[in-house]
């Protein structure tokens, strides 16, 4: 071969290896950012060619697809319809051709579309076979009876608020509802005239109520007194107080160390020396603010990290971490104590108060995915419940059990009451608003018990009613029904 010859092949021989340099870089190195890249037409019209798999409560979908229309630019067959969309949207969130997706629709959407490679064997028996690929199923552990009834309190009441319901005894999550809540199936296509529309009005800065966001997951509310649960648990972990009957070193008036405030309680209530079983039952400010001050902030801090405060939840869907500070004085102790002050949960959270209480003093975590099945039912992943903490004994989670359910019996939280069941429970109104300015929020946190022993279900209810008469407005009054029929529900569906 003559030399320009013997130039132009390794030219040639070059060119060919850059080639494929520049192919297996494409193909392998950058294959996932390129899947995933926003502009890659590619992707969403694959995702949106063949049905989605369903999410499914209690055996049944509570999704569903159908062919979109084919007018105008519209490249995608099937788009995302569900079935009482406002009422399932905090478990499902939204999967839409125009606006991408989120909660479970987003963390599963591998198993959703039959691209998770977890269902390579699926898909490739129905590559043989000629069959369609088709996604698989999610299975929550959500109770379809305790939704409804978690829904329908909320919109009764008409202002905002949320519930959040779990099993005790394995942190399932049984009910998770938010109101406002919204339509998922109304901006699930890509339409510029009703899609884009529904999406726009549902902003928050077009809609103050801010129906999209997920407030028994995503919201932090100053829970008030339903926190003095944690703070009766921590006297009794630190061995401060023993049992539920001995008097509490507690003066009244209290003032609060360092400053010349005095912590005052709601009403003319028996608070001075008064037992934590009087103290919780008829909510003593003094009482909890002086045990979280005598406590201090690191022992207050440690009980509510146990708890679950300071730490995000992955349910799968990602809860915000529910606050108690740290640094604090001890007025600010007291009054993170009783629930005020820095001190913000979400509903979730205070829902993990009151099972780990239930559960003997045992914190499992909370989720809400059963199992992931391929499109012909095999399960190809399953949860196992996991043991998240020990916030206290079971010796004193039986003391504040019995306190809990003094407050149910006689206390602030009678209208939780359940014929046959013992429910324990504690009620909250937490301020709001620059000194106390706006109306307050109203809490209920409870568990139900039967008559052998077992403890199926943990309830937290908020409510903010921005409407309402300030005078009216209770943990009591306005949550606790709502609690009572959430538990009545659960009850009812393992009978």
């Amino acid at each position: 071969m003559n030399k320009p010859l013997r130039r132009i092949a390794i030219f040639c021989g070059l060119l060919v290896l850059a080639l494929l340099a520049r192919d297996n870089w494409l193909q392998y190195v950058k294959a996932d950012s390129l899947r995933d890249d926003t502009l890659n037409r590619r992707v969403t019209i694959a995702r949106y060619s063949t049905p989605r798999g369903d999410i499914i409560v209690d055996g049944d979908p509570i999704t569903g697809s159908t062919t979109t229309s084919k007018s105008g630019l519209n490249d995608l067959k099937y788009k995302r319809t569900y079935k009482n969309g406002p009422m399932w949207a905090p478990v499902t969130g939204f999967a839409s051709q125009a606006f991408g997706a989120t909660q479970l629709e987003s963390i599963e959407d591998g198993i959703l579309t039959g691209n998770d490679d977890r269902l390579f064997f699926r898909n490739t028996l129905d590559m043989i076979t000629g069959k369609q690929r088709q996604g698989g199923n999610v299975v929550t552990t959500l109770n379809a009876a305790a939704q409804k009834a978690a829904y329908d309190g909320l919109k009764a009441q008409g202002g905002k608020g949320a519930v959040a319901a779990l099993d005790p005894s394995t942190g399932k999550i049984l009910a998770l509802a938010s109101y406002p809540s919204y339509d998922p199936s109304s901006f699930a296509g890509n339409s510029t005239s009703t899609d884009s529309k529904a999406w726009t009005a549902l902003q928050k800065k077009n809609n103050p109520n801010d129906p999209m966001l997920n407030r028994a997951l995503r919201e932090t509310y100053p829970p008030g007194s339903t926190f003095k649960v944690v703070t009766a648990a921590a006297a009794l972990e630190n061995g401060l107080y023993t049992s539920a009957d001995q008097n509490t070193d507690s003066p009244l008036p209290y003032i609060m160390k360092g400053t010349t405030t005095e912590l005052k309680n709601e009403g003319n209530i028996p608070c001075k020396n008064a037992t934590m079983r009087t103290a919780l039952r008829v909510s003593c400010n003094t009482v909890f603010g002086k045990i979280g001050a005598d406590l201090g902030n690191d022992k207050m801090l440690a009980e509510a990290k146990k708890f679950g405060f300071d730490a995000e939840q992955f349910t799968p869907v990602r809860s915000a971490a529910s606050v108690f500070s740290d640094n604090m004085n001890s007025s600010q102790t007291a009054l993170s104590s009783i629930g005020q002050f820095n001190t913000a949960a979400t509903p979730l959270q205070m829902a993990m108060v009151a099972s780990a209480v239930a559960n003997d003093g045992k914190l499992m975590k909370p989720y809400m995915v059963d199992k992931l099945q391929s499109s012909n039912l095999d399960t190809i992943a399953q949860t196992d419940p996991q043991e998240l903490s020990q916030p206290l004994s079971s010796k004193n989670a039986q003391i504040l059990q019995s306190m809990m359910e003094t407050v149910v019996k006689e206390g602030t939280g009678t209208r939780a009451q359940i014929n046959g069941v013992t429910v324990g429970g504690k009620t909250g109104t937490a301020q709001h608003g620059v000194e106390n300015s706006e109306n307050p929020y109203a809490w209920f946190i409870s568990y139900a018990k039967l008559p052998d022993g077992s403890a199926p279900v943990a309830v937290a209810v908020v409510i903010e009613d921005d409407q309402a008469n300030r005078d009216d407005i209770s943990g009591g009054g306005l949550a606790a029904p709502i609690a009572k029929s959430v538990m009545e529900a659960v009850i009812n569906s393992k009978k």
